[in-house]
């Protein structure tokens, strides 16, 4: 499928979606206005659903369906455009997985891998990916951009992360990831096999991937058969692969085929190879006595000769240039035909160097085909149970990944999540974030509890830098763990029914499509808005801060009352946020649904404690002259910050510092001064009214 959408052009099924014929967008839209409304219901930024609503467009229009008797210059209207997901997956946008740190790709840091692209920052994919194969990796990807609600995925794979985190399974464990390291890429090796492409390095390749298979099927035979990946291992890594193993130990020369660069067969496999490859190896010394006879018949002005063998050419006679061989009729000799001249050396078909090939014929070639038909019969061995190593990739992806989590798991002190469906939202015991614990020297966790009919709206509000945002990343990422089956950083975690996770906390910029932060802002806002069920999670930070604070508090809260005004069936919404009037002048509805949550702060004099703390409440203030100081700002330019807040908070109005406007009426005095003591009143042609019309006058008013 992404094959086939790879050859629809990107930007030619951009045109196709924002030239389309759609009823439910007005008529008096611009162009501009169009792409806005277009961009908060399509996700421009997936290529892939791009393409594929390109082609279906085409698709549409080539069949002209519900136009048939029209016009051809009537295109097909679009009523509307709808996300459906598998009834098993998570809906998460490209976004979500951008702002909590998913996926994170960076520029390669050597200079020798610029050019071959990027590799994984600081994310929640390369903390956890502790793969030993490509495969396992690839799984582990595909994981995390698969989150599921399937109850059964998710306990078999968590069944399996805990059975390696006991004690007593750590060196089974360890023993496993080293034989996961030889499992390589069966099907690039197989698919090179059907085009009789195969390297050297492939068959040696496949005898280590097969054996090591071999060990993790001993290995899983003596685990739990109660655990469905290891009854699956012992019971589906058949004595095919017994079979495949022993026939390329048997049959391939791993040694000499790589000092010959082809493949070659080990002795006693084919009676007729192994005397090809004596009389081929015992040649040097019997062409040594051929070529002794050969020097008796000849010239004695030719002092040595000797007998060589050249693949597809055959044995030749090889004496060296005498100087009295100038020309090429100087070369003929009786009895010998000349072949060719090469590094001053003579070569002929001699009537004993005939009878040579004649007798032993061209072993070299010979030997490599009868190799090669041994290859292809090897070959097509393998081939016959490609199955059973498409299976065993399979499975050891599978418990590579599992074997990858249970590393992590034991690491950082991460806890099995409980599922429970009846249950909507999600319960987080003392819940950590698993990037910031990382970095921080101490991580302070907190609690998270939203389920039921009571507080689906949370309202967070405290200082800047007192990990509002970080708590609500932690929220999603938590509940992100727990449905791709990982354990999670928390003492406890039970997590309901989640079928989305929506989030508007940084802005990602949008240069192809030229659209500026705040509309980003609400495009996000809006996919939440148009998507989010009972069962969704929604994250918003700071949401309307890119507007006047007027529209943007409005807009905030009247997000926020759209949802409360649906009940029961309200989303789950945590929402960070400065905008302290939301609180003060009750924009919000009161009742069980809305929790008001705040950062624990305390003030030391004239310093700010941040305790990182979640408790019940509403921040008094927002300590920005406090954030100010510590972002390096002058101390004179905070306390005028400061004073100036206070003064537009208690509705007095703001005058101009004192000092500053004396010192400006200075500077003003002084450069008019310095301009009139340059004028020449000696001068006939100075006019001293024009001096006072255009200097003077226009600097009274910041002098005086």
């Amino acid at each position: 499928m992404t094959r086939f959408l790879g050859k629809l052009g990107l930007e030619i099924s951009k045109q196709r979606l924002l030239s389309g014929n759609y009823s439910f967008i007005p008529d008096a839209m611009t162009a501009t206005e169009k792409i806005l409304f277009l961009s908060s219901i399509i996700p421009f930024d997936c290529l892939l659903t791009v393409r594929a609503l390109g082609g279906l467009l085409k698709f549409l229009g080539r069949r002209r369906i519900g136009v048939e008797l029209e016009d051809y210059n009537v295109s097909v209207p679009i009523l509307g455009f709808k996300k459906f997901m598998l009834t098993h997956l998570v809906n998460i946008d490209q976004d979500t997985y951008s702002v909590l740190q998913i996926f994170k790709s960076e520029s390669h840091p050597s200079v020798y891998k610029v050019a071959s692209g990027l590799k994984e920052g600081l994310s929640l994919f390369g903390v956890l990916n502790r793969c030993r194969c490509k495969w396992g990796e690839k799984l582990l990807r595909l994981w995390f951009t698969r989150p599921t609600h399937d109850l059964g995925e998710l306990s078999s794979r968590l069944d399996v992360i805990q059975f390696f985190l006991l004690p007593q399974n750590l060196d089974m464990a360890q023993m496993l990831h080293r034989l996961l390291g030889h499992i390589k890429n069966v099907p690039l090796i197989l698919k090179r096999m059907k085009l009789s492409h195969t390297k050297v390095s492939d068959w040696q390749v496949l005898y280590k991937t097969v054996y090591s298979a071999l060990g993790l099927r001993d290995a899983c035979r003596s685990l739990p058969q109660s655990i469905q990946l290891f009854r699956d291992i012992a019971q589906e890594f058949s004595d095919d692969l017994h079979h495949i193993a022993s026939l390329i130990g048997k049959v391939v020369d791993f040694e000499g085929s790589l000092a010959e660069n082809r493949f070659t067969v080990l002795p006693n496999i084919d009676p007729e190879i192994d005397e090809k490859k004596r009389r081929l190896m015992g040649l040097p010394n019997f062409l040594t006595e051929v070529a002794r006879k050969e020097l008796e018949n000849l010239d004695s002005r030719i002092p040595s000769c000797s007998v060589i063998y050249i693949p597809l050419i055959g044995f030749l006679l090889s004496i060296p240039r005498l100087p009295s061989m100038v020309e090429a009729s100087d070369f003929e000799i009786n009895g010998l035909d000349f072949m060719f001249l090469s590094e001053e050396k003579l070569h002929y078909r001699s009537a004993r160097t005939k009878e040579l090939d004649a007798l032993l014929g061209d072993l070299h070639c010979e030997i490599r085909d009868q190799e090669t038909l041994l290859m292809y019969q090897l070959q097509c061995q393998v081939l016959a149970r490609a199955a059973v190593l498409t299976r065993v990739l399979d499975l050891a992806s599978r418990l590579d990944v599992l074997l990858a989590l249970a590393s992590a798991a034991r690491d950082y002190g991460y806890s099995r999540p409980r599922y429970s469906p009846q249950v909507l939202g999600v319960r987080i015991q003392n819940g950590r974030h698993p990037l910031m614990e990382l970095c921080a020297r101490t991580f302070v966790p907190n609690s998270t509890e939203c389920g039921g009919d009571k507080g689906r709206v949370k309202v967070i509000t405290g200082p800047n830098s007192s990990g509002k945002s970080i708590y609500l990343k932690q929220v999603g990422l938590i509940t992100f763990m727990a449905l791709v089956g990982s354990f999670v950083p928390a003492e406890e975690a039970e997590i309901g029914a989640v079928d989305a996770i929506f989030t508007r906390i940084h802005s990602c910029e949008s240069i192809s499509l030229g659209l500026s932060t705040f509309m980003i802002d609400l495009n996000q806002v809006a996919k939440a808005v148009n998507n989010a069920t009972a069962q969704s999670l929604v994250l918003i930070d700071e949401f309307g801060k890119g507007t006047n604070t007027v529209d943007g508090l409005a807009l905030l809260a009247a997000v926020l009352r759209h949802w409360l005004a649906r009940g029961p069936t309200c989303p789950h919404i945590f929402v960070a946020t400065n905008f302290l009037s939301l609180v003060q002048l009750q924009l919000l509805p009161q009742g069980p649904l809305v929790q008001y949550l705040t950062m624990e702060t305390c003030e030391d004099g004239n310093d700010l404690v941040f305790f990182y703390q979640v408790c019940e409440g509403v921040a008094k203030a927002s300590h920005a002259s406090h954030t100010a100081a510590q972002a390096g700002l002058p101390d004179k330019l905070v306390a005028r910050g400061k004073e100036v807040s206070d003064l537009i908070r208690s509705g007095k109005p703001i005058k101009p510092v004192k000092d500053l406007l004396k010192k400006n009426q200075m500077e003003n005095c002084q450069t008019l001064v310095d301009k009139f003591m340059k004028l020449d009143l000696e001068d006939p042609n100075l006019d001293l009214n024009v001096f006072m019309s255009q200097e003077v006058l226009p600097a009274a008013t910041s002098i005086l």
